[in-house]
């Protein structure tokens, strides 16, 4: 383990059980931070994974299962964050669905769901840890918006919505907090090979006769100019950076890891 420069802080990491969430919740524990995970999966499963990782890196770890659509679940898991760990210094907003259909077909109760997961959770998990971050004058905020937050891509209007509002959002807190010790970052992935991405795989080679491989590849090849997926590792990595005193002066940036695919 490095020098643990998160130890005695506790995260907590919205849609943590697997993925980008997951990939990032792992980074900060090697860190030495106490974990607050949440998401949805068996629970056995679920249990083993926090268990694991709190003895792998010596931490504290506890799971809350708030729905993020539910404010709430929301309230109370905050709540929760702060019963078992006197709050929350590192705040992880990762949750999110997607949903593909052109805007003149796209389902009216999709819209209101992803709006509320990818964008509305963010507002209510910020607003209730904001003050124990400002108490302490040191806190971090870390959005998971998207590329999609910076560009747009056809056939994803309110996911492409909502992560644009997330980086909106995101530049509004950290602008807020700017004297204080408290910052507020958005990291725009591009592709991902995460469960949500793996679905899209998936459609995608079923719908051409293509092999998972050949239509991983297809998909890349539309966006990502390396060709190569970007891991929740060095996600987990950027997440760290930004909790590190190098960042100190990092604030409302909206940072795109995403193989080029904004650069174009």
């Amino acid at each position: 383990m490095q020098s643990a420069i998160l130890r005695g802080k506790t995260a907590l990491v919205t849609g943590s059980t697997s993925g980008i969430g997951l990939g990032i919740a792992r980074a900060l524990a090697e860190q030495g931070a106490n974990i607050v995970f949440n998401g949805f999966g068996d629970a056995q499963q679920i249990e083993k994974l926090y268990t694991d990782i709190g003895q792998e890196f010596g931490v504290r770890t506890a799971y809350h299962n708030a729905d993020m659509s539910r404010p709430d679940q929301i309230e109370a898991m905050m709540a929760f964050a702060s019963d078992k760990f006197g709050g929350v210094d590192i705040l992880v907003n990762n949750a999110g669905i997607q949903h593909v259909a052109k805007v003149e077909d796209f389902p009216a109760e999709k819209w209101d769901a992803i709006l509320a997961i990818n964008l509305t959770s963010a507002f209510h998990t910020s607003r209730l840890a904001l003050p124990g971050m400002q108490r302490k004058n040191w806190g971090r905020i870390i959005n998971l918006a998207s590329v999609h937050g910076l560009v747009g891509s056809a056939g994803k209007s309110a996911y492409v919505a909502a992560k644009h509002g997330l980086v909106g959002f995101t530049k509004v807190t950290a602008l807020e907090n700017a004297h204080t010790g408290v910052t507020c970052n958005a990291i725009c992935p591009g592709w991902v090979l995460t469960p949500l991405v793996q679905k899209q795989v998936d459609d995608r080679a079923a719908r051409d006769g293509m092999s998972n491989e050949q239509a991983k590849k297809a998909l890349l090849s539309e966006k990502q100019p390396s060709g190569e997926f970007v891991t929740p590792e060095e996600l987990g990595a950027l997440a760290v950076f930004f909790c590190s005193p190098a960042a100190d002066q990092v604030r409302g940036v909206a940072w795109n890891m995403d193989g080029g695919w904004a650069a174009q």
